[in-house]
């Protein structure tokens, strides 16, 4: 899936979705149109469910913080999540 938007449109675009509250549809276009130009998201990874792309927040997400992990449960597909946290 190769586009004619350059990489800079295409940061801006990925910096706009996260910026509102999207769609998981949305959100797995500009995960794909990042992944074709080689962007990295950052912390914007950490944003949504790997497996349904819908965005945490406190409705849809349960946080824990335990042994120096932050365990993100998503409740729309049931995923763990789990990241370091920074010392």
């Amino acid at each position: 899936m190769k586009s004619d938007l350059t990489k800079s449109e295409i940061e801006k675009y990925v910096q706009e979705i996260f910026s509102k509250k999207s769609s998981p549809s949305e959100i797995k276009k500009a995960k794909k149109l990042a992944m074709s130009r080689k962007i990295m998201l950052g912390e914007y990874r950490k944003r949504f469910c790997k497996k349904c792309c819908s965005l945490f927040n406190s409705n849809n997400s349960e946080v824990r913080i335990k042994n120096g992990l932050k365990i993100i449960r998503c409740k729309e597909c049931k995923t763990i999540s789990r990241y370091k946290l920074k010392n």
